[in-house]
């Protein structure tokens, strides 16, 4: 018989009930990044680092999903907290598409998505909800959007490129399997 605590577990996050801290309206933005992040990390448990840019009928690769899952969240949350991108994120956002030398490993880029969410729930925590529908201005065209509409859409992306980066997993490990 399972404990309830074995039970909780299994549940998907948003099923566990509130995280301490995050304001209310922003509870599912946070379940959404912890769930994202409890799934690439079990989807790429044994990944091979091998296999990581590899492209299978044109799609996206595995690295540029993880890549562009850390980097999205910060930019997302860069433009939430009302500030321009720097150097480094825009340096970060033209090389998504390709590995940098030394090529990272699997670990490493889930590493680096894993501190990224621990990053995007400490803004969460620290967001005043009165501050959710200010506009925040987006790019450098600075396209009309709001605090919440930012966050939401920084959970919603995440939430696309894991089961996007799922599917390319899946067919990368059948392919690799059956060689």
């Amino acid at each position: 018989m399972q404990t309830p605590a074995q039970t909780q577990n299994k549940l998907e996050v948003w099923l566990r009930g509130p995280l301490p801290e995050v304001p209310a309206l922003l509870q599912p933005v946070a379940h959404a990044l912890l769930q994202a992040r409890e799934e690439v990390e079990a989807l790429l448990k044994n990944f091979p680092d091998n296999l990581l840019w590899e492209r299978p009928s044109g799609v996206a690769s595995p690295g540029f999903h993880l890549q562009h899952l850390t980097g999205v969240l910060d930019r997302l949350f860069t433009y939430a907290r009302q500030e321009s991108l720097n150097n480094a994120q825009l340096a970060a956002l033209a090389a998504e598409e390709k590995p940098t030398e030394p090529r990272p490993g699997t670990q490493d880029l889930f590493t680096l998505f894993y501190q990224q969410v621990d990053k995007a729930i400490a803004q969460l925590i620290a967001t005043d909800e009165t501050t959710l529908i200010q506009t925040r201005g987006v790019g450098r065209a600075q396209i009309p959007s709001t605090v919440l509409g930012l966050l939401v859409h920084a959970a919603e992306h995440t939430q696309r490129h894991v089961g996007q980066l799922l599917v390319t997993v899946r067919i990368l490990e059948k392919q690799h399997q059956a060689a």
